[in-house]
């Protein structure tokens, strides 16, 4: 019986420990937004992801992408 509970213990701790990113504490839900004559468009808008460590900051740091008259921006919740 007590091997049963250590073996239930263990695979709660192992399940637990899987997450989508590496930094739990700095990860935001984050997506590009595009912006059609300074007004969001959702049917271009791309899915929402998980973003962590430093993919997020450097998403966060890129600069907008600006074609003709609409304006793609990286943008968290």
């Amino acid at each position: 019986m007590k091997k049963k509970l250590l073996y239930l213990a263990a695979f709660f701790l192992l399940a637990i420990s899987f997450t989508a990113c590496e930094d739990l504490l700095n990860c935001e839900t984050c997506r590009y937004n595009i912006y059609v004559d300074g007004v969001l468009d959702p049917a271009l808008t791309y899915s929402e992801a998980e973003y962590c460590g430093a993919e997020l900051a450097g998403l966060k740091a890129a600069p907008d992408i600006v074609v003709v008259n609409r304006v793609t921006k990286f943008e968290c919740d």
